[in-house]
């Protein structure tokens, strides 16, 4: 099975969409509000999402299993490879 997300992937993300479980999605994560990070929306949970890893085994996965249920910046509509390389468009989900 192919990742979902390969390095040098750019995403295209609507801020506030709704969300629903399975989908893409933008947060930032806590304790360090600088850095996003890309999880799939598992569940609502008070005001944010559970969100999980779609490689539990990997090593070095952060997602709420380590940081509990978090609010969402966004969801993911699209990924894409920059112009450099091959011009290839996927839809999210």
């Amino acid at each position: 099975m192919l990742p979902v997300l390969r390095p040098g992937d750019w995403l295209w993300v609507r801020r506030g969409a709704r969300v629903r479980a399975g989908d893409l999605v933008l947060a930032r994560l806590p304790g360090n509000p600088s850095q996003l990070i890309v999880k799939r929306a598992a569940w609502p949970q008070g005001d944010g999402w559970w969100l999980e890893s779609d490689n539990q085994r990997a090593g070095g996965r952060r997602d709420s299993w380590d940081f509990g249920a978090v609010p969402v910046v966004g969801r993911v509509v699209a990924r894409y490879r920059p112009v450099l390389s091959l011009p290839v468009f996927f839809l999210a989900r």
